[in-house]
């Protein structure tokens, strides 16, 4: 299964090249998080004519969520216990006997003060909600963007990013305690000291970062998965 995971950041506006892109690159799974689009303005007629369902949950102008796939089966729409049920920042879907998470953790700035209080207490929700995937003993993979760069391995050198609420030690020390349930870091587990990579939507729109970028998005999976080494396989350009 080739699963991707892309922070579309307007899926209107961006169409088109994702459109393209998933043509090229043709993945199993798609996650995309900040659709920035209403419910019902999701293009979910769209993307079917290319072969790919959809389950999303929108939301005008900031934030929203989906899962693209063949055939995705909804099992959930939000996150049990977050903090505001107002944001749309996670979706669950089934997919060929795999249970895919995609989330759109908040980013937290200005750190400290209120938006990074509620990014700590969504996170809190997130680590019972994927204490209790573990526990199913499903294969489970979550990925999205989780605004949290857990090393500075994953950050360029000479940064000036100290104080970001992606890199505060409150958010690195949630970002080890979901690892320590049992969940592997695919990406890291397949490319170990790999310097940090361009972000996702720069690369898959087509666009190229000035400098190397942060790491803060993430392919947490349970280690009964899948190979994550699948996302690197290439697949028959016609969806059946």
């Amino acid at each position: 299964m080739r699963i991707a995971t892309l922070n579309i950041n307007n899926v209107l506006s961006r169409f088109d090249p994702l459109i393209e892109w998933l043509d090229d690159t043709q993945p199993d799974v798609v996650c995309l998080q900040e659709l920035k689009a209403q419910q019902g303005r999701f293009p979910a007629e769209a993307l079917g004519q290319m072969g790919y369902g959809a389950v999303w949950k929108g939301q005008r102008a900031w934030n929203g969520v989906a899962i693209l796939a063949r055939g995705p089966v909804l099992t959930r729409s939000a996150l049990p216990g977050e903090p505001d049920r107002s944001q749309s920042r996670y979706i669950e879907a089934a997919v060929d006997g795999v249970l895919i998470g995609c989330l759109y953790l908040p980013n937290g700035n200005p750190a400290p003060g209120p938006k990074f209080d509620y990014k700590l207490a969504w996170f809190e929700a997130l680590l019972a909600h994927t204490q209790s995937l573990l526990n199913t003993g499903a294969p489970v993979v979550l990925a999205g963007d989780d605004n949290v760069v857990p090393t500075e391995a994953d950050i360029y050198p000479n940064h000036s990013y100290s104080g970001d609420a992606l890199l505060r030690p409150e958010s690195r020390a949630a970002f080890q305690r979901l690892l320590a349930q049992g969940w592997t870091d695919a990406l890291r587990a397949i490319h170990p000291t790999a310097a940090p990579w361009p972000a996702p939507t720069a690369v898959g729109l087509g666009f190229r970062p000035r400098r190397p970028v942060a790491r803060p998005r993430h392919w947490p999976a349970r280690k009964s998965r899948p190979d994550p080494r699948g996302h690197a396989r290439r697949r028959p350009r016609r969806r059946k």
